[in-house]
C-alpha cells in the first residue's frame, strides 16, 4: 500500500494511502443519522449533554486479519494498525454502529 508522509507542528507520521483497497471493501450501509432528525429529537429534550469523541475512531481494535490488510511496508520496517485508521471505506460505519450498541437509549430518546 502506498504510503503518505504529512506533517502537523514540525512531527511527521506514516500515513496508509488506502484507495487501492477500499475498492475491493464491499460497503456498509450502515444508517448514519441524519442532523435534521437529530436536532429535531434535540428540540424536545430536557437535558443536553456533550462527548468528546476526539479519537472515536481509534477506540476501535482491528482484528488480526484486518491488520495483515493494513500492514505499511516501508524501507525501515512492516508497521501494522492496532486500531482503526482514517481512510478506511467502513470505518464510519463501524464507528455509528458501536456508538448506537453503547448508547442506544440516551440515542433512542429525546
Amino acid at each position: 500500500m502506498p504510503v503518505i508522509i504529512t506533517w502537523d507542528n514540525d512531527k511527521s507520521r506514516m500515513v496508509g494511502d488506502f484507495r487501492a483497497l477500499n475498492t475491493y471493501t464491499i460497503p456498509d450501509r450502515y444508517p448514519i443519522p441524519r442532523i435534521h432528525e437529530n436536532l429535531t429529537q434535540l428540540s424536545t429534550a430536557k437535558f443536553l449533554t456533550s462527548m468528546d469523541a476526539l479519537e472515536g475512531f481509534h477506540q476501535n481494535f482491528l482484528t488480526p486479519h484486518a491488520r495483515k490488510l493494513l500492514r505499511i511496508i516501508a524501507h525501515c520496517g512492516i508497521y501494522e494498525y492496532l486500531r482503526i485508521p482514517f481512510g478506511i471505506q467502513n470505518a464510519h460505519s463501524h464507528y455509528q454502529r458501536m456508538i448506537n450498541i453503547i448508547l442506544p437509549h440516551e440515542l433512542s430518546e429525546g
